[in-house]
Formats: structure tokens, C-alpha cells, sequence
């Protein structure tokens, strides 16, 4: 079953960010654009790759009112030691929530029961709470984050211009599509 077009469902979780345990829960999911990044688990070998990544478009998507949030099943406290110990992760500036009970795994389908790990699974959530889009990967095939900006921007373009969409490849500025009666196989 797709989460386009659904709310985030309740959960309140741990988190660690800039050297704080803070709490997180769906309401900072309101209000701004985010990004959820799962990853399955710290301390391992993709995952730092993909989160040091993000962290360099961090400031990118900062710009385009965007929070980001990792998420794994290890603990805030976890987070907190791989964040001292892993020089690609101490550059992290974003909010790692730790997710032991699973709960926000599972509220967002990327829970592998077997393993008791999350999958790669990115979601971008619009200011309502809402999710708009999804990428799941298989554990080993890291994402790239420059897509994700790009992504988002689409996605900001096609809530702030209703009756217009983006088509395959579309960059900021680029031309987009009025879907119409007139437009019917002419693409």
C-alpha cells in the first residue's frame, strides 16, 4: 500500500542532534517541508556513506525550507556514540531519531520484520504532514543525495503552481506541463 498522499501517523521518538537528546514527533513533521531518511544501522558501511551525503546537501535543502531526519533502529544514544567515533558521521548537522520500538519503521512500511531493520527509504513530507514522495532501495544500493534536491523542488513547484507538473529530468526553471484535453498524445 502507497503513503503518497497520506498523513504521517502519530509517534513521538528520541533523537539525537547537535550534541542534545531532544524529542521528536509527528507535529515537527508540520508547518515545513521534510526529508526522512531510514538507513538500517549504525556503525555499518553503506549507511555512513549515504548519511555523510546528505549531510552535504544539508545546507541546500536548509535553504529550501527543508528539515532532514535520519532514522534507524539504534537508539538516540547509539547515534550519539557513532556520531563521536565516525569522522563521516561527526559532520552530521541534521536530527538522528533512534527508533528501537520500531514504531516509526513500521508507520512508514520500511521495517524488514525479519531482520528488525529499517530499509533505505527516503520520503519527502510537504508543510501539511503529508507525504508526497518515496524512494526504497535494497540494503545495498546507496542513494544519492543531489536527487532528493532536486525532488524537492518539483515537489515545492507542483504544490505552489496547482494545475502545472514536472515532467522526467525537470530542473528548477525548466519548462513544466499544463495537463489538458489539448496535451493528450502530443507528448
Amino acid at each position: 500500500m502507497s503513503l503518497i498522499g497520506k498523513e504521517v501517523q502519530p509517534f513521538a521518538a528520541k533523537a539525537f542532534h547537535n550534541g542534545d537528546f531532544i524529542d521528536v514527533t509527528d507535529e515537527n513533521f508540520k508547518g515545513k517541508w521534510s526529508v526522512v531518511c531510514f538507513y538500517p544501522a549504525d556503525f555499518t558501511f553503506v549507511c555512513p556513506t549515504e548519511l555523510e551525503d546528505l549531510q552535504n546537501e544539508y545546507a541546500t535543502l536548509k535553504e529550501l525550507g527543508v528539515e532532514v531526519y535520519s532514522v534507524s533502529t539504534d537508539t538516540h544514544f547509539t547515534h550519539k556514540a557513532w556520531h563521536d567515533h565516525s569522522e563521516a558521521i561527526s559532520k552530521i548537522e541534521y536530527i538522528m531519531i533512534g527508533d528501537p520500538s520500531q514504531k516509526l519503521s513500521r508507520n512508514f512500511d520500511v521495517l524488514n520484520e525479519e531482520e528488525g531493520l529499517a530499509d533505505r527509504g527516503t520520503f519527502i513530507i510537504d508543510p501539511d504532514g503529508v507525504v508526497q514522495a518515496v524512494e526504497i532501495n535494497a540494503g545495498g544500493i546507496g542513494r544519492d543525495a543531489s536527487t532528493l534536491v532536486n525532488k524537492i523542488k518539483a515537489a515545492q513547484y507542483v504544490r505552489n503552481n496547482p494545475g502545472e507538473v514536472c515532467p522526467a529530468k525537470w530542473q528548477e526553471g525548466a519548462e513544466t506541463l499544463k495537463p489538458s484535453l489539448d496535451l493528450v498524445g502530443k507528448i
